[in-house]
C-alpha cells in the first residue's frame, strides 16, 4: 500500500509523486535546526508534508558553527517536472534570545506585490500552509523555551520565476513556496486552475470588472500585436474554458472577450468546455456540421473530414470561398458560452474573436474595429 501510495496513474501510466517546494523547505529547516542544535552534519532528514505523508530528503549542503545554520534540499517534483524540479531550497536559521519563531524568504523567495493573494503585499511568497508546516515542525525541535529566525532562500529562484505563473500574479523577485497538501500529484490540473483563479482574483481586486481570456500565449500575442489592445487585462485560460468561464461569473466580472485560435475554440462551437485533445477532438466534425448548415457540397465536406489540422480546413475552406462558415462558427461559440453563463450567478456579457496565425482574423461577434476600440 506504501509503494501506491507514491505513485498514481494516468492514461495507463505510472507516475511518481513528488513534494512540494513547501514540504522541500519544511525539510531544509528541520536539518539546519538539527545541525545547529547537535553540531552536526546532516545527511538525511525525514518530515510530514501538510497532509501527513512521510517524506525522506538527502541533504544537499549543510554549514553550521554554535549560532546559525543552513542547509539545503533539491525539490524533487517526482513525474510532475515542473519549472521548480531540480533546484535547491535553503532554509538558514539563526537562534533568538527569546522563544519567537519568525520566517521570512531570502534572495530568490518572491514578493507579493498584489492584493488578492494569500498573503498581503510587501511579505514573502511563503503560502499559509508551508508557512505553518515549517513552523510546527521548528516547534517540536526548538521546545518552548527557544526562538529562531528562519529564512528561505533559493538562489535559482529569480531565473526559475519567469517560467512560472508568479510574474502574472505580481510576486516578484523569485520563486513561490507553496503547497496545499505538501504532495505533488502528477499530471493534476487543480493547482493549475488555482494558479488561474488566483491571477483573475488580482485583476478584480484591482477594481477591474472586464477581462480578456485567450487559450494560451498565441491568443495574447494576437490581442496585442493584431488588435492593438493592452496584454494587461488578458488571462490565459488553458484548456480550462468552462472552469474559467464559470470563475468569471463566480467572481462577478461583467463582461469578457474570449479570444482564441480557431482550432482551440471551435470545440466550445460544439460544447466543449475542456478543450484538451485527451478530453474531446471534435475539430473536423464541428467544422463538417456547420459547412453543411451552409449548403456545402458533400464532396468538399468529405474532403475537410479527412483534413488532420484546422490549419489545413481553413485555408481549403478559404481557398473554396466558403469562409463565410466562419462567422456561423463565432456566432455558435458566443452561443453556447452564454448558455453555460445563462442559468447561474451574474449576468456576463460575451464577444468572441477567432482567428488563424496563417490568415489573420477569421470572425468576430461584432466588428472587430468594434471590439478594438471598446477595449482599447
Amino acid at each position: 500500500m506504501a509503494e501506491d501510495d507514491d505513485y498514481v496513474y494516468y492514461n495507463g501510466r505510472k507516475l511518481r509523486k513528488g513534494f512540494t517546494t513547501g514540504t522541500t523547505a519544511t525539510g531544509a529547516t528541520v536539518a539546519a535546526l538539527q545541525a545547529l542544535l547537535k553540531q552536526e552534519e546532516q545527511v538525511i532528514v525525514e518530515v510530514n508534508a501538510a497532509n501527513g505523508k512521510r517524506a525522506r530528503f538527502d541533504v544537499e549542503d549543510c554549514t553550521f558553527d554554535r549560532d546559525h545554520a543552513s542547509a539545503a534540499i533539491k525539490k524533487d517534483g517526482g513525474d510532475d517536472q515542473d519549472a521548480t524540479h531540480g533546484m535547491l531550497i535553503y532554509s538558514t536559521v539563526n537562534l533568538r534570545d527569546d522563544n519567537e519563531i519568525t520566517l521570512d524568504g531570502g534572495v530568490g523567495i518572491g514578493r507579493v506585490t498584489e492584493e488578492g493573494l494569500a498573503n498581503k503585499p510587501g511579505l514573502a511568497a511563503i503560502n499559509p500552509t508551508p508557512t505553518r508546516m515549517i513552523k510546527e515542525s521548528a516547534r517540536k525541535i526548538l521546545g518552548k523555551d527557544r526562538g529562531a529566525d528562519i529564512i528561505i532562500s533559493a538562489p535559482e529562484g529569480e531565473r526559475v520565476a519567469k517560467l512560472t505563473y508568479n510574474p502574472k500574479l505580481g510576486i516578484v523577485g523569485g520563486i513561490s513556496i507553496l503547497g496545499t497538501s505538501g504532495v505533488v500529484t502528477p499530471m493534476s490540473e487543480e493547482s493549475w486552475k488555482h494558479s488561474i483563479s488566483i491571477e483573475m482574483n488580482i485583476h478584480k481586486q484591482r477594481g477591474e470588472d472586464t477581462l480578456i481570456l485567450t487559450p494560451g500565449e498565441y491568443g495574447e500575442d494576437f490581442v496585442k500585436d493584431e488588435m492593438n489592445i493592452s496584454p494587461d487585462k488578458v488571462v490565459q485560460m488553458s484548456n480550462f474554458v468552462g472552469y474559467v468561464l464559470k470563475e468569471v461569473q463566480r467572481l462577478e466580472f461583467k463582461k469578457v472577450l474570449i479570444v482564441g485560435d480557431l482550432g482551440k475554440l471551435i470545440k466550445v462551437a460544439g460544447g466543449i468546455f475542456s478543450t484538451h485533445s485527451k478530453d474531446a477532438d471534435a475539430r473536423a466534425e464541428i467544422m463538417v456540421a456547420n459547412l453543411a448548415l451552409e449548403g456545402v457540397p458533400n464532396e468538399f465536406l468529405k474532403e475537410i473530414y479527412e483534413c488532420k489540422t484546422t490549419i489545413s480546413m481553413t485555408q481549403k475552406i478559404q481557398e473554396a470561398g466558403y469562409d463565410h462558415v466562419f462567422q456561423r462558427i463565432v456566432d455558435r461559440i458566443k452561443y453556447r458560452i452564454d448558455k453555460l453563463l445563462l442559468h447561474h450567478g451574474s449576468k456576463v456579457e460575451t464577444e468572441v474573436v477567432i482567428f488563424s496565425r496563417s490568415i489573420g482574423c477569421l470572425a468576430s461577434t461584432k466588428p472587430l474595429s468594434e471590439i478594438e476600440e471598446e477595449w482599447k
